[in-house]
């Protein structure tokens, strides 16, 4: 077992990864998390996809509270989307514990990247307005729809259900952006639960310590960016989001590529 001075080290940037992916743009903190856990601690794969996805809860609750009291946070169209994907969120979870580990995760890292260039080269500059303008039964059963969709990537490989998520609300939904992370995180507070449940209940109980530093430092950054996101600009948003995006993606990349060669 790595020594405690490595853990914190380790926890600390897997935390502000996570946590700023998770307060700019809903990422599931498992896309950050899981794959230094892997890489740097020894970690089971499993095991450390259930951390992550405990430390997503509190992060995404912080964040959905911050983007709720600034009114970016659609709570009835969130709640019908959220319904399909905690249903599936636990299918997932399931099926990955079938699955190799190293055949999780990667779809993350191609999503987190190439959301990134997006925002960054086509900025989501949706208004309220033209949200409002699509029709409630429409919205209501793409919710339902995506939400099974995106419930099962969440609980399969514990990352990429975020992103997904803000791709869909923004671009299939049309919501404008810092609606669509508003209700993205909120949704993911709940996934995030289900799925952590899921995992250890399926996988065992994980390490504390690395469960509770990992928890405590994704939760900081995540309320360090979700106000800072809540203020911005819309541009500024969408360049700040692209920006962490794509660097989280090659660090993603990165530290999978460590993985595989060790």
């Amino acid at each position: 077992m790595p020594d405690i001075v490595w853990i914190i080290l380790v926890s600390f940037f897997a935390g502000m990864g996570a946590g700023l992916g998770t307060g700019f743009a809903g990422m599931s903190a498992a896309a950050v998390i899981s794959p230094m856990l892997i890489t740097f601690l020894d970690m089971d794969p499993y095991m450390a996809v259930g951390i992550a996805l405990s430390s997503d809860v509190l992060a995404s609750a912080v964040s959905a509270y911050t983007y709720g009291k600034n009114k970016n946070l659609d709570i009835r169209n969130g709640l019908v989307m959220m319904a399909s994907v905690l249903v599936f969120t636990v299918v997932g979870s399931y099926v990955s514990k079938l699955v190799p580990a190293r055949a999780m995760g990667n779809f993350s890292v191609f999503m987190t990247f190439l959301l990134g260039v997006k925002f960054i080269v086509r900025p989501v500059m949706a208004t309220k307005e033209d949200m409002q303008a699509v029709s409630s039964k429409k919205r209501m059963i793409q919710s339902v729809i995506c939400g099974i969709l995106i419930g099962f990537i969440c609980g399969f490989i514990g990352a990429g259900g975020g992103m997904m998520m803000l791709l869909i609300l923004t671009s299939v939904l049309g919501y404008e952006l810092k609606t669509a992370v508003g209700t993205s995180v909120f949704i993911m507070t709940f996934t995030a639960l289900t799925g952590a449940v899921s995992h250890f209940t399926l996988g065992g109980m994980p390490d504390f310590t690395v469960l509770g530093l990992c928890v405590l430092f994704t939760l900081i950054w995540a309320r360090i960016a979700a106000r800072f996101a809540n203020k911005a600009e819309p541009k500024t948003l969408n360049r700040a989001t692209g920006v962490v995006l794509v660097i989280l993606g090659i660090a993603i990349f990165l530290f999978s590529a460590l993985t595989s060669a060790t």
